[in-house]
């Protein structure tokens, strides 16, 4: 079973459904229990870093995440999802995050763009992550993902802070807007992205299978 954590925010209904689509058995739950049952993870995260905090601290699930993270539970976060599992962030100077890697969350600084970005955009896939590729390229069609900009390789981002690590080989993919931007993150039992892989379409989906099939 994989848990989608249900902590008040995120569009639990498009993710659950989305990781159903994947061939999954999924729930939606804030039950400590549940959570410690479950053979995976989904965190997601929508809205401001201080409220994803606040709320999830306030369901005590803080501490089950760090606590199932610390036992091995594959994780995978999405979106504000991927940003807490940081130390802070520039959009709540005073809240402290999980603080499972070091590093924090900045302001997109992307002169003449509109922030938040928003919309389709192309990643490339670290070459120093060794985790990245088990995620972005899926074994039985090993040309769906790509490191170049092109058609396949397409997700869709809503954010206008992204993670900067202090060690950048955590870094799993990044995105240019501007700058370039941490896209997805990965280190041993946890990966973790910027963009909605449940709005993402194919690739999208393809990206859930390969979490969901990976020990």
């Amino acid at each position: 079973m994989i848990a989608v954590i249900d902590y008040g925010v995120g569009n639990l209904f498009s993710v659950s459904k989305a990781v159903e689509a994947s061939g999954a058995t999924v729930e939606v739950t804030g039950d400590p229990d549940r959570i410690r049952a479950a053979e995976k993870l989904i965190l997601p995260g929508v809205g401001a870093f201080g409220d994803c905090m606040k709320n999830l601290r306030a369901a005590g699930l803080d501490g089950v995440i760090l606590e199932e993270i610390g036992r091995g539970t594959p994780l995978m976060g999405i979106c504000v999802g991927l940003q807490i599992l940081f130390e802070g962030s520039e959009e709540s100077p005073n809240v402290a995050g999980l603080g499972v890697f070091k590093g924090v969350v900045r302001k997109i600084r992307a002169e003449g763009l509109k922030v938040p970005h928003m919309g389709w955009n192309s990643i490339a896939v670290a070459a120093d992550n060794p985790s990245a590729e088990k995620y972005f390229i899926p074994p039985a069609r090993p040309q769906q993902f790509s490191t170049v900009n092109d058609s396949r390789s397409y997700f869709y981002f809503v954010h206008s802070y992204h993670a900067v690590p202090e060690d950048r080989t955590l870094i799993a993919a990044t995105t240019d807007y501007g700058e370039k931007l941490t896209a997805a993150v990965a280190r041993d039992n946890i990966f973790a992205v910027q963009f909605h892989p449940e709005k993402s379409g194919d690739v999208g989906l393809q990206l859930l299978k390969n979490f969901v099939g990976r020990a």
